[in-house]
Parts: C-alpha cells; structure tokens; sequence
C-alpha cells in the first residue's frame, strides 16, 4: 500500500509518522569516547583458499581527539579485550584465544595509539603503534568521514569508515597448516575493519 490512497471518487493523504531529522555538525573538532555499542572492530581473512572467515571484537574501549583545522594534532587511542573475538564458531574462537593466536592468558589486550594524522577533505590517514601478542609494529589506516549529526538523546556523535590490510605473522600470528592441494589453511594476510561511531565528550559547534 501506497502513501497516497485512490479511489474513483476520492483522493486520500495518509500522514506517516517520522522520526526527527538529525543536524550536521559543522565542524567535528573536539574529544570523543568510541561507543562500543555502535562501533564494530572487526577482521576477515581468507580460510583454505577458497572463502573468508569473518570476525570482530565485542569489548574495547577508545577515545579520539579530532582537530580539523590543524589535522596533525589529532589523536587515537584503543585497547580491546583480545579474549573477546568471536566469529560464530565457538571451537575457532577457542583456538584464536590460545598461543596458536593471540594468546590472551599472556597478552590480554590488543592497543593502537595512534603517531601521525592526515586529512584531505572527508578522508584521514591513521598511523600508529599497533601491539598484539606483546609486539608493536606501525600501521596505517585509512578513514573515511560517514556524517555527523546531534542525536535523540543530544550527544554530538560523529562516524568513521576504514580498513587496512596487515601481515599477522608479524605479530607472531603464525599458526597455519598446509593443504594437501597447495596452499595454506588460513592467509596470513588479515583485513582490518572498523565501523566507528563517537560521542563528544566535550560542546562541539552544531
């Protein structure tokens, strides 16, 4: 059914209901706190050379300082909880938890504490320290702005896009088995994802 109901003698207007309509925020400068439950910290790699295994992790915290006018000053720091990655097979997050992976009974968090930002336009680039497994290797990120906006509740939250590709043996994630028709059970190449949403945790001008 249509908004608009017709009939042969009458034309009649049905009023929807609709939420309000969220405000852009002019300029995102300003502290925020990642909020988890918006956010996804996620990873896909190639399984025995043929398809990919998806997976993310559900507890971790973050903050950001966002500077627009003057990029290089801003900042970015996470630590999440590595005993919380999960890819909906508990026998594989199992594995992931063990020295095979990331080895949380040793290491129990994984940090990324960013050394550099860039902008041009909507698009930042990321580098930091990111530490697994007890080793700190640079990496950069690429992001893209997704909107800002005041929301019902009139926190200024602000949303991120991006995604790099690392080497996990580097981080001494070298678990691996090979196939019996070439190959490896699981790439060592590792895509890096992340779907950010943020609360300003400070006035930002709307």
């Amino acid at each position: 059914m249509g908004l608009f109901n017709r009939s042969e003698k009458t034309t009649k207007t049905v009023e929807v209901a609709t939420e309000p309509t969220s405000t852009f925020v002019s300029d995102i400068s300003g502290d925020y706190a990642i909020d988890p439950t918006h956010t996804r910290l996620g990873f896909s790699a190639r399984h025995a050379m043929v398809t990919k295994v998806r997976g993310q992790f559900d507890e971790f915290e973050g903050t950001a300082h966002v500077d627009t006018v003057t990029p290089a000053n801003s900042t970015v720091n996470v630590t999440i909880q590595a005993a919380s990655v999960t890819t909906g097979n508990e026998q594989r997050d199992g594995h992931l938890k063990t020295p095979d992976f990331f080895d949380v009974e040793n290491y129990p968090t994984i940090t990324f504490i960013s050394t550099k930002v860039e902008r041009d336009g909507s698009e930042w680039g990321v580098t930091g320290d990111l530490t697994i497994n007890g080793v700190t290797k640079p990496v950069t990120i690429e992001f893209e702005e997704t909107g800002s906006a005041k929301d019902l509740y009139g926190n200024t939250r602000i949303g991120f896009e991006g995604d790099t590709t690392i080497d996990r043996t580097e981080w001494n994630l070298s678990f691996n088995a090979a196939l019996e028709t070439g190959g490896v059970l699981v790439s060592e190449k590792v895509k890096l994802e992340f779907d950010i949403s943020a609360i300003a945790q400070v006035p930002v001008q709307a």
